[in-house]
């Protein structure tokens, strides 16, 4: 079999989108099911005056206590992602596949054994426990997958094999939205949980297949010494070599996110306490829609900026139509779909062009390790803005409705986070500017100075030689 066929990198490709399938089904699971993590240990019939809202029985949590949910997935990422992405630089992509998915299927069993221990003090630890084992793996097995997928696709299908394993990713999100409601209805929450830790087995089967075609697709390339020389030589140190393009290109990842991700987490809720006319199934499908648009563009999306670049001015134009989004879901009542639906295309513009960007700033050698740093920082937003809009909510329990006024307040909060996020895009933008001017100089130099010396041809076809180098080849 010739591994360098163009099949064998999309079968390679198929395999590596399935890693994450069930842990973002995981990962979404409380976000359907808000009503029925808050809701009350007992009902006895009873209905709320406010919108007469029928008792739900559930785990009893805060909005603050589940908030933490996704807090503390996103605070784990976010340390222990960097020291993940070094280890994959140094120790392959094998190691990382078996850990980490092995990982999320211990993190999903805890946290759907916590179901089990309802209005005993065990519940909030021991589903804490198992989000933090899903954020280690998930994030950490993440990485990898985009080492694979840029090794196999960098220079030609790059933004696509992102973009599609973004798009698999986001399918497991988007049947978690349609699905699970109906499918708690019927079997309870904690049989719903374990349904989902069943999804992440079948991530930690594939993490086995695409160990194995990436090892055979690497040896039958004869590369196989030549990536493990190269992992040798990577240090910790790297770090401080990372041009300021990662930087701000992280950073502006960072402020985007924090819109998505903690938006998505509580729209359900909100959908149903803003927009009365929406039950929890309508309103779950609504806040879905982000990761629907997500899913179906995702692909020509990819295709579209393989073709035309213009990554860092796609980035900028992403973060400023969010605006609207956030500013329709706080002052209007323009049906949320609207917004979810356009808040979903801009997200997978700004994937699509920001995440496989970093390849492209970065050595393959430390890719693991540039990757882990962007992680980390995205979850450290995500996780700061988790607390907040948690904080925001409120601690009482949020059976009833809560106060639209500090909804309002969470987005307001999301439109100051894109406003910020525009700002990164603009230097970003500005800097890739001056990066590339400079690169034309020193090349216009270089073909200068190897015009002039000619002896030195081979010297001179590198970026830049040097006045000392010039002097030395014309003796």
């Amino acid at each position: 079999m010739d591994q360098g066929r163009a099949y064998y990198r999309f079968l390679v490709l198929f395999f590596a989108c399935l890693l994450t399938f069930g842990s973002y089904f995981c990962f979404d699971i409380p976000s359907v099911l808000q009503d029925q993590f808050q809701g009350n240990l007992t009902c006895h019939n009873e209905t709320f005056t406010n919108h007469s809202r029928a008792c739900v029985e559930g785990l009893g949590m805060s909005p603050q206590e589940y908030n933490v949910l996704y807090a503390i997935y996103a605070w784990t990422n976010a340390v222990v992602v960097i020291m993940a992405g070094f280890l994959s630089d140094k120790l392959g992509n094998r190691f990382g596949l078996f850990l980490f998915s092995f990982l999320i299927v211990l993190g999903s069993s805890i946290f759907a054994l916590g179901s089990h221990f309802k209005g005993t003090p065990y519940l909030l630890p021991l589903m804490l426990t198992g989000r933090l084992l899903l954020g280690s793996g998930n994030g950490s097995l993440t990485i990898v997958q985009n080492r694979v997928a840029a090794f196999w696709f960098k220079g030609k299908e790059l933004a696509l094999a992102f973009s599609l394993t973004l798009s698999f990713s986001r399918l497991g999100s988007v049947l978690n939205f349609f699905f699970t409601q109906q499918f708690e209805n019927h079997y309870g929450i904690q049989w719903t949980l374990w349904g989902g830790t069943i999804l992440c087995i079948l991530g930690f089967l594939s993490a086995i297949v695409v160990s194995e075609l990436d090892r055979a697709g690497v040896n039958q390339l004869g590369l196989d010494g030549a990536i493990k020389e190269e992992s040798k030589k990577v240090r910790v140190q790297d770090v401080r070599h990372l041009p300021l393009r990662y930087w701000l290109l992280v950073v502006t990842l960072m402020f985007f996110y924090t819109g998505i991700y903690p938006f998505v987490a509580d729209a359900s809720k909100f959908i149903q306490d803003k927009y009365e006319k929406y039950d929890q199934r309508t309103a779950s499908y609504i806040a879905g829609a982000v990761y629907d648009s997500a899913l179906f563009f995702s692909a020509a999306v990819g295709i579209l900026i393989d073709y035309i670049g213009m990554r860092g001015v796609l980035a900028f134009l992403c973060a400023v139509l969010t605006l609207p989004v956030f500013a329709l879901l706080a002052f209007t009542y323009v049906p949320p779909l609207v917004s979810t639906v356009w808040l979903g295309v801009m997200y997978c513009f700004a994937a699509a062009s920001m995440w496989p960007s970093i390849p492209l700033v970065v050595r393959q050698a430390t890719l693991g390790t540039a990757m882990g740093l962007a992680t980390s920082m995205q979850m450290i937003g995500i996780g700061l803005s988790n607390l907040i809009v948690g904080l925001i909510l409120g601690a009482e329990s949020s059976e009833a409705k809560i106060p639209l006024w500090r909804w309002q307040r969470v987005m307001i909060f999301m439109l100051v986070c894109s406003i910020v996020c525009i700002a990164t895009s603009v230097a970003l933008n500005v800097q890739q500017d001056t990066s590339k001017t400079r690169s034309q100089v020193r090349m216009y130099a270089s073909s200068r100075l190897a015009e002039h010396y000619g002896t030195c041809s081979s010297k001179a076809s590198g970026l830049v030689i040097t006045a000392f180098e010039a002097k030395r080849c014309r003796k």
